[in-house]
């Protein structure tokens, strides 16, 4: 296979609101939609409508919301074999998205926080060319996150690593050992903050220092910033009406690896980033916006 994904598994309840409340205020919930989600996951649909071939490595457990999400990665043609169903709860967002396309949103883990080393398979990551990490939760254990890093011996693929925000507030120290061993890391403007302590430039310098091959770092609708020590480039978004910015980032991950996996330069891969989470934002959810290889070009 091309790419593997490897992350959580979610079913993503998007609430439409009259607006984000903070504390102590009130607000509306105007419609209510299920998306199946989980950030490594759409990255991996996103790659399978692109044309690659790509498999998952997560856990479910045997509940109704399990079987949305299996059935929904079998029906996008992305291997299954490494998912584990299991007793217990799969994973849930509660995603709150205002009249502007912004987010919030609150994540019951489920069982996503119990994979184990026995629960993934060596020879599944054996021949393959990329392997995609996202976060896990890991509020009330770290299983899932040291299996992560103890994996990345198990293989000898390219690793592409999204930290989000909750890897990214554990800092560079706790996470240095999967960003050493990656070729891409996609953290947001933010989250390279989170990690290094400095601005986004800076800290893609440090990010860069600590092993990393190529930094891709998203800046929101101020598009993305890519760096490999030698050449470095500003790329602006694409400009488009913005639904829903939920999976936005996921979907950059897509357009990157998919131009990585094409041999395309640096620039061109920040480009394809952009321009596939701007088709995801145009529609609710995560994954009913991704476009097809031909929507590209």
């Amino acid at each position: 296979m091309d790419v593997i994904g490897y992350g959580a598994l979610n079913l993503d309840r998007i609430m439409i609101v009259d607006k984000i409340p903070k504390a102590d205020e009130e607000g509306y919930i105007m419609s209510v939609e299920h998306h199946p989600g989980g950030s490594a996951a759409n990255t991996v649909c996103g790659l399978t409508r692109l044309g690659l071939k790509c498999g998952y490595i997560g856990k479910i457990g045997s509940d109704e919301e399990g079987k949305i999400l299996l059935d929904d990665m079998k029906n996008e043609g992305i291997d299954t074999t490494g998912i584990k169903v299991c007793a217990g709860i799969s994973g849930t967002a509660l995603c709150f998205v205002d009249g502007s396309g912004n987010r919030a949103m609150l994540i019951a883990p489920g069982v996503n926080d119990t994979i184990g080393v026995d629960d993934v398979d060596p020879s599944y990551i054996k021949d393959i060319k990329f392997l995609h990490l996202t976060s896990f939760i890991c509020k009330s254990s770290d299983k899932s996150f040291e299996t992560q890093k103890r994996i990345l011996n198990e293989t000898d693929a390219d690793i592409s690593f999204d930290p989000g925000q909750l890897y990214s507030e554990r800092g560079l120290e706790k996470t240095k050992e999967i960003i050493r061993r990656s070729k891409v890391i996609f953290p947001s403007e933010h989250e390279v903050t989170l990690l290094t302590g400095c601005g986004y430039r800076e800290g893609c310098e440090v990010l860069l220092s600590a092993g990393v091959e190529i930094v891709a770092c998203t800046r929101g609708k101020n598009g993305c910033y890519v760096t490999d020590g030698r050449g470095e480039y500003d790329i602006p978004s694409q400009k488009v009406n913005v639904i829903d910015t939920t999976g936005a980032g996921d979907a950059f991950d897509a357009g990157f690896l998919y131009g990585l996996q094409r041999g395309k330069d640096l620039h061109e891969c920040g480009v394809l980033g952009n321009k596939v989470a701007s088709f995801c934002i145009q529609k609710k959810g995560t994954r009913d916006g991704l476009p097809k290889t031909e929507a590209l070009f």
